[in-house]
């Protein structure tokens, strides 16, 4: 397949225009030079718009047509406290004028500040109008949306269900278009894009890079940093959201692209280690690049760990996907030491 090829098969699936795009594409010279190469990038997919952006929206974009045409009044999903997920589906849905009500998860992450509890993500849900309504942690990602959804229907409402963290098939065909995009961005990196990176979670944003380079970037590794400490799972649910999303586009999927590395996820969860706190810092002191502790951070404190190891030479060239969350960095100030 070919880039023209990928572009007609997403144009099936119209974006209903909650992101803006292209987000950038931009070089990363000092903390290249700081490593000593190899020429780093970032795709600046906390740059969307709406709610202060993160990919989440570019799957958004496409998943909720489907809200759309059923008539649905509401949105049900969720996450934990400091979910970037959880904003961005608020802030989609004050953008749409539809209910938000969200499921939010205690118990999973550790850490019960003040500033965790009731700043950065939490107070941005209430500012877009959210319901939040607070459940266990169970282990089941999605069981609460779903019951809270049910809950919502016997009342009269007409609920839409988006997924934990926006991952399912569709989800995956929505970040295929960022695979795209990039692939159209490459005239201004010199030489050949050796790898995409980013942080690996619910799954669909690396399933999405992978179907869509496949069609576009074949000679390019897409490199998922495991940010749950649950590595095994974080790559079943890629390859599952991968193959469900290339059988909607009528692609092939190979899983052998899925690469998922373990190591970088500290004890758990929402819980940042030294590496990430170091990736935050070398982040906005060389670059004035704001990541944040669940996400982007360790997926930054993976690239640099493979870049450290000699994975590519100073001559390569590897795109990190920024995929937002900065407003979890107000929740996280303590552990920050700020």
């Amino acid at each position: 397949m070919s880039l023209n090829d990928l572009e007609k098969r997403l144009s099936g699936f119209r974006r209903i225009g909650l992101a803006t795009l292209p987000t950038p594409l931009l070089p990363l010279k000092r903390l290249t030079s700081t490593l000593g190469g190899p020429r780093i990038w970032v795709k600046r997919e906390d740059c969307t718009g709406i709610g202060m952006g993160g990919n989440k929206l570019r799957k958004l974009d496409f998943v909720l047509r489907e809200a759309l045409a059923e008539g649905a009044d509401t949105l049900v999903s969720g996450g934990v406290v400091q979910s970037n997920s959880q904003r961005q589906v608020a802030a989609a849905a004050a953008k749409l004028g539809l209910a938000c009500h969200l499921a939010v998860y205690h118990g999973r992450v550790p850490v019960k500040t003040v500033d965790y509890e009731s700043s950065g993500n939490v107070l941005l849900n209430k500012l877009f109008g959210a319901c939040l309504h607070d459940v266990p942690w169970t282990g089941d990602r999605n069981a609460a949306i779903c019951d809270l959804a049910e809950s919502l229907r016997g009342k009269g409402h007409r609920p839409y269900i988006v997924p934990y963290g926006v991952s399912s098939a569709m989800g995956a065909v929505g970040y295929a278009s960022a695979a795209a995009e990039l692939c159209g961005q490459l005239g201004a990196v010199e030489g050949t894009l050796n790898a995409v990176v980013h942080c690996s979670g619910s799954g669909a944003t690396q399933a999405g890079l992978v179907i869509g380079a496949a069609a576009c970037l074949p000679d390019t590794d897409i490199v998922g940093i495991d940010i749950d400490a649950e590595p095994d799972r974080v790559r079943a649910d890629v390859v599952g959201y991968a193959r469900g999303g290339a059988e909607l586009l009528d692609m092939d999927f190979d899983d052998s692209r899925v690469e998922v590395v373990a190591g970088h996820a500290g004890p758990a969860y929402g819980v940042p280690h030294e590496a990430t706190l170091e990736a935050i810092r070398m982040a906005g002191h060389l670059e004035a690049l704001t990541v944040d502790p669940v996400y982007s951070g360790k997926g930054l404190a993976g690239l640099i760990s493979l870049v450290r190891a000699g994975r590519w030479k100073a001559s390569d060239n590897v795109v990190f996907v920024h995929t937002g969350g900065e407003p979890a960095l107000f929740a996280y100030r303590q552990a920050l030491g700020l």
